[in-house]
This record gives structure tokens, C-alpha cells and sequence, in this order.
């Protein structure tokens, strides 16, 4: 099991490289390879509220995790031109879920080389992913068989406000034979919960995680942050950083459990 985590948003240097240093510490004592995840921009918001600190600030800051604590990075693309400078720094390009379809963008994240992380749409069926594999393979023939493309589940619309997860998506979308990752903090919101902000609820990451283990997966993604309450995206639902070792835990002991079936 794999571990993309990190803060949300890129809010500022001093949260970033806080809760690298930790997660790089935890990892490290439980031997869980750690791919260190933020957002350069939030382009997807709800409303017109804060986004973070750009693309070029981003990426110094991605950069300096790099090259301080010795860790690949992830984050998000939303134009086809941002692909190219971000791979520059990022080892794994995302495409955010309501991007999972856009032709354009998943091809041109596939020609940098880097590895793709296809986040399922709230709007798509697992089986849909078949699609954006195709897509990306139109320019990358061999990039599902090396590993190159990641498929990540993060909950289905279910009417106005909620997101749920069904978990035999999880086996369907391994039947691509592509990583499979559940993420659990996105799972637990609640789009439009709050006077046009999306809440959510993080007491119910446990829950989902464990599931989803149970039903095996290849990588968890967990937002965390150090007081998530103040931070400036999906405050609702990232877990604690002070929580991340208990929880991570618990993971290692399912995932162990299951990889011995």
C-alpha cells in the first residue's frame, strides 16, 4: 500500500513543509511509501473563495519538498498547458475528477511521461475509467502496463449534497490492471452543505478507509492538515495531522491482513 497525502491547498511554505516533515516521519516508521500531495490551485471551487498560491509559487514549494525530505510529489493540472512546466516538478500529474474526461488534458498529461492519476468523476461509473485509460494510451501505448496510469475512487453523486461509495467500483476499476486508490477524506464531503461551501465529515474517514482496504486497494489518499479547521479547502473533511500515525496504523494492520488472502 502506497500513501498520497498532504494538505489540500497549497495555503503557504510553512504548512507545506510542516506537514511533509511529519508525514515523511511517520511513513518512515512504517515503511509506507509516501507520495506528498497538494494543490497548486483550486480551480474546481464551489464558490469564488480562496484558491492558493498559484502555479509558479507552488511548484518552488513542491520543489523544495523534493529536494528537503527527499519525496515524489503529486498535484493537480486543470489546463493542458500547465502540464508540461508542472511535470518539470511533479511526479505524478492529477486530473481532477471533474476533469476525467476532457480528451485534451488527460493527453496531454500522458506525453510528459509522468505517471497520471485519473480521478473518477462523481458523475462516472467505474467502468467509464476504460475510456480515459484509451485516451491516454493514444499517446502513451505502454503507460497502463508500466504502471503509469493511477485510478482513484472518490465517492458518486447521490442526489443533492452527498457523495457514497460503492465499493465493488473498487473491483471493477481493478480489472483495468491499473493502481487503484480510494481516497477517503474526498469521499466524506458534502458538496454544497454549507450556504454554497462544501462541508463534510471527517469522523467518517475511518469507516471508508477500512472498507475499501477490506475490499483491496494499492494506494490510500488522505488530506491532512496540521489545523484543518482553518484551512482553506475541504477544511471539513481533511484529517488531523496529529491523527495521521493512529490512522495509518490501522491501515498498514488491514492491508496486511488482506495481502495474505
Amino acid at each position: 500500500m502506497f500513501l498520497i497525502a498532504g494538505p489540500c491547498a497549497i495555503e503557504n511554505r510553512d504548512v507545506v513543509l510542516t506537514t511533509a516533515e511529519t508525514l515523511r516521519r511517520i511513513c518512515y516508521d512504517l515503511g509506507i511509501t509516501l507520495y506528498f500531495k497538494s494543490s497548486f490551485d483550486k480551480a474546481n471551487r464551489t464558490s469564488a473563495s480562496a484558491r492558493g498560491v498559484g502555479m509558479d509559487e507552488g511548484l518552488k514549494i513542491l520543489e523544495e519538498v523534493k529536494r528537503t525530505f527527499g519525496l515524489p510529489v503529486l498535484t493537480d493540472v486543470h489546463e493542458c498547458w500547465q502540464c508540461a512546466p508542472t511535470a518539470e516538478v511533479a511526479d505524478v500529474l492529477q486530473i481532477p475528477a471533474f476533469l476525467s474526461r476532457q480528451t485534451d488534458l488527460l493527453q496531454a498529461a500522458a506525453a510528459t511521461g509522468r505517471i497520471v492519476n485519473v480521478k473518477k468523476g462523481q458523475f462516472m461509473a467505474p467502468w467509464d475509467l476504460k475510456g480515459a485509460i484509451e485516451k491516454i494510451e493514444q499517446v502513451h501505448p505502454e503507460a497502463a502496463r508500466e504502471g503509469h496510469v493511477w485510478l482513484t475512487e472518490r465517492g458518486t453523486s447521490f442526489g443533492y449534497g452527498r457523495l457514497v461509495v460503492d465499493m465493488t467500483g473498487l473491483v471493477e476499476m481493478r480489472r483495468f490492471g491499473c493502481p487503484v486508490v480510494f481516497d477517503a477524506t474526498h469521499s466524506v464531503q458534502q458538496p454544497s452543505a454549507q450556504s454554497g461551501i462544501t462541508g463534510g465529515n471527517r469522523a467518517m474517514v475511518p469507516y471508508l478507509m477500512r472498507a475499501a482496504l477490506a475490499v483491496g486497494i494499492d494506494g490510500l489518499f488522505i488530506e491532512t492538515h496540521p489545523d484543518p479547521d482553518k484551512a482553506i479547502s475541504d477544511a471539513a473533511n481533511q484529517v488531523r495531522l496529529a491523527d495521521m500515525r493512529t490512522l495509518l496504523e490501522q491501515a498498514l494492520r488491514l492491508d496486511e491482513i488482506i495481502s495474505h488472502q
